[in-house]
């Protein structure tokens, strides 16, 4: 039986005891992370951001398989927050979607959920869907199954529970986590453990046609902002996806052993924690990137602050193989004469460092 068939759904039992020291150190995080915030310049505040909303807009698809052009989404995040004087033209009408939705997501936090709010996510999401039925729950009598496995060997992870009973569910769920809100009737003030109900609450409706990860992911953020008072400034999507097994281990198992959800709570609020350090380590790159930056621009000619401008945008994962004359040329337009020049006097400046000899030659920033 899965959780969702046993007499007690979704009557949640866990015991936080084990948790109480991620869950403080989660809080002393949070405040750190705040109070960093506060003090950075506004455009390297904002700057920080919108990295976290693309990450989370790309890694949050990435578990589900897509992978985007990161200059899509970063443009489908700055159109949406306003940030492009003129927006920018995303051809890829799916990474627009994800950008967006992280972006609203982001925006509305401290608003009540609603069936109206999850449907315009689901739309925002999958706009360029032929086959789903957006902005509406699933219909039909095929079961709604997780599974994996090439065809005719496929291993059912999870069934959900039939589409007749979703609307109803739906509606349990959303007066559920609106009574769970701050001030709300049956208010959970600790933001992870919420974040970690919700997420498994949803998932285990599964609501709709396809989207549901993605948006469940959504609805764990909106819960940990919702409940600290502010948006968190973390990618939890970014943190999943480094181990997606792990979640869908997690996931899977606490589906399959009724409403104690003990084990899955520790799991989710320590990925909630890493999400939060992960997020911390960013601002603390960030001023890197912007001290770097300010000390070298005035040195620069219009390519190689070109080229430099996009090797800081790639990290903190960097460019693969680190910048080299080809990448330098492709990226600038220059002869192979004037890449070489240029790099050399970076080179000579300290603001790159070179690697390797000969054809195999490379150069990473000296962060």
């Amino acid at each position: 039986m899965y959780n969702w068939e046993q007499p007690d759904w979704p009557d949640f039992k866990y015991d936080l005891q084990p948790l109480e020291e991620v869950l403080l150190q989660f809080a002393l995080e949070t405040g750190d992370v705040t109070g960093m915030l506060r003090g950075l310049p506004e455009n390297v505040a904002q700057e920080t951001i919108t990295q976290l909303l693309i990450a989370e807009a790309i890694k949050t698809s990435a578990i589900e398989g897509e992978f985007f052009s990161r200059q899509d989404v970063m443009s489908s995040v700055r159109n949406r927050l306003g940030l492009n004087p003129i927006p920018d033209n995303v051809k890829d009408k799916r990474a627009q979607g994800a950008g967006e939705l992280v972006v609203d997501v982001r925006n509305s936090f401290s608003e009540p959920l609603t069936e109206e709010k999850l449907f315009e996510w689901h739309r925002t999401l999958l706009k360029q869907s032929r086959h789903v039925n957006t902005g509406a729950w699933r219909k039909g009598e095929e079961p709604m199954q997780v599974i994996s496995g090439a065809y005719g060997r496929e291993t059912v992870h999870y069934e959900a529970p039939p589409s007749s009973m979703v609307p109803a569910e739906m509606q349990r769920f959303i007066q559920w986590f609106n009574d769970t809100a701050p001030g709300g009737k049956f208010a959970i003030k600790q933001a992870p453990v919420r974040s970690a109900i919700a997420h498994l609450y949803f998932e285990t409706i599964h609501p709709f046609e396809d989207g549901n990860g993605r948006i469940g992911r959504a609805i764990a953020e909106k819960a940990l902002s919702q409940t600290v008072g502010r948006p968190v400034l973390l990618s939890l999507s970014a943190t999943i996806e480094k181990n997606k097994r792990a979640y869908y281990t997690a996931l899977s198992s606490v589906q399959r052993t009724g409403n104690e959800i003990t084990e899955w709570m520790t799991y989710f609020c320590e990925t909630v924690l890493l999400a939060q350090r992960e997020a911390k380590q960013l601002i603390e790159l960030t001023l890197k990137k912007t001290r770097f930056f300010d000390e070298n621009k005035s040195k620069l000619n219009e390519r190689q602050l070109k080229a430099i401008n996009k090797m800081l945008d790639a990290l903190p994962e960097g460019f693969e193989g680190g910048m080299t004359a080809k990448k330098y040329i492709s990226i600038t337009k220059a002869s192979k004469a004037t890449a070489t020049r240029d790099l050399q006097e970076l080179t000579e400046w300290g603001v790159l460092i070179s690697a390797g000899g000969g054809r195999s030659v490379h150069y990473n920033l000296t962060l």
